[in-house]
């Protein structure tokens, strides 16, 4: 069996917090916040948000999560789940027409013991993919080579997730 590490995201790890300035969690946000540079936020919608991920995998690689404080997926109401779920469809599409990639990775870490470096707070991962995208530094080097900024990404994502009504 293959492994893929990413040890680039050992500092967040470290943190020990949920994520955000001071232990706030990064995901529980209200519409004033909407244009802080520093949350990255991608899209408020009535029961779901997308952000951006400030430890990407790779480019666009894009956090959504219920609006509301929530650890499991059970906790979730049927009207959640659906924004969720569709807002994945939407935002799939959104990253496939902005990055062409050529697949993508969707999941969710539930629980520290499953990976989820922010464990309080459900969400979902949309990571683009394309093929050879672990070139030589990541295998040789342990280093994560993102040809991107995250503001660049920000700036390049929020027309599209700003746009989307899922």
């Amino acid at each position: 069996m293959e492994r893929d590490f990413s040890p680039w995201r050992i500092e967040y790890i470290r943190g020990g917090n949920s994520g955000g300035a001071g232990g706030r969690c990064i995901f529980c946000v209200g519409e004033a916040e909407r244009n802080d540079p520093e949350r990255l936020i991608l899209g408020i919608y009535p029961r779901t948000l997308a952000i951006c991920n400030r430890y990407p995998y790779n480019n666009g690689h894009v956090l959504l999560a219920p609006r509301r404080h929530v650890a499991e997926l059970s906790l979730l109401s049927k009207e959640e789940l659906g924004e969720l779920m569709s807002l994945a469809a939407l935002g799939t599409k959104a990253l496939a027409e902005e990055y062409s990639p050529q697949g993508f990775n969707l999941g969710m870490n539930v629980g520290k013991a499953a990976g989820a470096g922010i464990d309080d707070h459900l969400h979902m991962h949309i990571v683009p993919r394309w093929s050879g995208d672990t070139n030589f530094m990541t295998a040789a080097q342990t280093t994560r080579v993102l040809p991107e900024s995250l503001p660049e990404t920000h700036a390049r994502l929020s027309a599209r997730f700003m746009s989307l009504k899922p």
